[in-house]
């Protein structure tokens, strides 16, 4: 079997190889939010671990509270970065099977298919643990009840 492949077969597998370099891109887009989402998280469990002993009572129990959903959020966003970056893993491999595969002649068809299907469940999943992360810090952003002042109280003084 030969090496030497005119212009029009590299054009050819550098177009297929095009839907998995295009999946690369988005991993690298993704990854960029989940370490933005990650260090927002750090940041604000360091504040609270400075806050921690200089609250009492209820104030300590919230921050205390908050911080265990932090580290729940830490473990979900590290997961979602794991499961993005093996992702990107399986589509490098895929290019890497395609242009092979394109070069070579060998059918690794069924290969190439079973990389594109993991790459994708592994994103998959990975957005699935970005949504729970999300859902878990809009719960923590909720405004206490006792901030929100009632609705009447509110009609009175604008009245005023």
């Amino acid at each position: 079997m030969t090496l030497s492949l005119g212009q029009g077969e590299i054009i050819a597998v550098l177009q297929t190889a095009l839907a998995p370099a295009f999946l690369l891109v988005a991993v690298g887009g993704l990854l960029s939010l989940f370490a933005g989402r990650l260090a927002r998280i750090i940041d604000r469990s360091r504040i609270l671990q400075d806050l921690f002993g200089e609250t009492e009572g209820y104030e300590h129990q919230c921050v205390v509270d908050e911080l265990h959903d932090l580290q729940l959020r830490i473990k979900i966003v590290n997961r979602a970065i794991y499961l993005s970056v093996i992702s990107a893993i399986v589509a490098c491999v895929l290019i890497g099977l395609l242009f092979v595969m394109g070069l070579t002649g060998f059918d690794l068809s069924g290969v190439i298919a079973g990389a594109f299907i993991l790459a994708m469940s592994l994103l998959s999943f990975a957005l699935i643990q970005f949504l729970r992360e999300v859902r878990i810090g809009v719960r923590d952003f909720m405004i206490r009840e006792e901030y929100l002042e009632k609705t009447e109280e509110r009609v009175k003084r604008r009245a005023s």
